[in-house]
């Protein structure tokens, strides 16, 4: 709506300026002694004809920059006319163009106005506004007057045209960095929804799933119950295998963009949550020996806490499901400063054990721990022990 309100009122001053000027260029060439006035009377007419016609062409000055402003710089090119036609297309176009459409634009409206102004110097004084501030005293002093009055004229529209394309180029690189910061922002989205996936729903499923697989062995006197064991254990796996599918897909896609306004988030597990965790592991039937050691456990920030928890309920579960009736020991240690340090060791199976999961654990793991700056070690020791290492900085509170 500005624009088209402040378009309007250029074109109206413009036409009007041409009017106005038209008639008095006509005057003062007929004027001139010595002239042919039905030749002069012609091509003033002309230009002052094809003035009106560019300032009224201003209108689309927006829309089509480079056309309006070469048809603009043509009157006072050719004929007998002023610029300021084109003078406020060039504002335009340096709005919409960069580079060599820029400058080139640039370079006619001067040379336009240069003639203009060398018409009008070329006047008697009594004739020529130009004299009142321009040297004719020798052709030289007259030369750098028009050329320097052209520059100035020139400089003018070219600078606000500049200057707003800098403001407009601005908001649009604000734009793409907002929208930028939006779609990483749904990435890490979609990240932190995948592990939280595979760390509550992967456990769980894993741990019913094993219970079935035992359920099946201490129940096979029972057919009933040994099909129903059978079928939660099926169920299980198709479940898991459903949760590595979903997984996938929030890692890759902008499938789990939350919603403003949804439901509030369940609390994250912290550090005193721990021997929960090891507590549900031993009555799933993994032998657990734990040692904590920890310095101001309660001031842990959340997002460190969180990750220790899951770091370790992953581990939990991998030993669960690579290394049936093994003894896990388990070592949480740290404190603000010294940073916290997970630590998981259970012996390595003689032969690999099939298990169901989402394949994606470690990888949830280790995404974790980077987004933390921390650092992660996973695989055997030796021959016989498995051995997965955490540590996580923990920043000691300001005094």
């Amino acid at each position: 709506m500005g624009r088209s309100v402040l378009g309007v009122v250029c074109t109206v001053l413009a036409v009007a300026a041409s009017l106005v000027t038209g008639i008095v260029n006509v005057s003062l060439e007929i004027s001139l002694p010595g002239t042919d006035a039905l030749h002069v009377t012609a091509a003033a007419a002309l230009g002052w004809f094809f003035g009106v016609g560019a300032s009224i062409m201003l209108v689309w000055r927006w829309r089509w920059p480079l056309v309006v402003t070469g048809i603009a710089v043509a009157p006072p090119l050719l004929l007998v006319a002023d610029s300021l036609a084109a003078l406020i297309a060039l504002a335009a176009l340096a709005t919409r163009f960069t580079g060599w459409w820029r400058w080139s634009a640039a370079a006619l409206v001067f040379a336009a106005t240069g003639l203009a102004v060398w018409r009008d110097a070329s006047r008697p004084v009594e004739s020529s506004l130009a004299e009142a501030w321009i040297s004719t005293e020798t052709i030289g002093a007259k030369l750098i007057g028009v050329v320097v009055t052209a520059a100035v004229y020139t400089a003018v529209p070219l600078t606000l045209g500049i200057v707003r394309y800098s403001f407009t180029e601005r908001r649009r690189l604000a734009a793409e960095e907002a929208a930028l910061r939006d779609q990483v922002a749904r990435r890490e989205e979609q990240a932190r929804i995948a592990r939280e996936m595979h760390d509550v729903l992967g456990h769980r499923l894993s741990l019913l799933s094993l219970q079935a697989g035992a359920l099946e062995v201490t129940a096979a006197t029972t057919p009933d119950a040994v099909e129903a064991a059978k079928t939660v254990r099926t169920t299980a796996r198709q479940s898991l295998d459903d949760l590595r599918q979903v997984i996938g897909v929030l890692r890759t896609t902008g499938f789990a963009d939350r919603a403003s306004g949804g439901p509030a988030e369940p609390p994250q597990p912290t550090l005193a949550d721990i021997p929960d965790l090891i507590t549900g592991a031993r009555q799933a039937g993994l032998a657990v020996n734990v040692t904590i050691l920890l310095d101001q456990a309660s001031t842990a920030p959340a997002p460190l806490a969180t990750a220790a928890y899951r770091i370790l309920q992953e581990a939990l579960t991998n030993v669960l499901r690579h290394a049936p009736g093994a003894t896990a020991e388990v070592l949480v240690r740290g404190g603000p400063g010294a940073g916290l340090s997970v630590e998981i060791f259970n012996p390595l199976p003689p032969h690999p054990v099939p298990s169901p999961g989402s394949g994606t654990g470690l990888t949830g793991v280790n995404e974790r721990i980077s987004l933390l700056g921390g650092a992660l070690s996973a695989g055997p020791v030796d021959e016989r022990t498995f051995a997965l290492r955490a540590w996580l900085p923990w920043v000691a509170p300001a005094p």
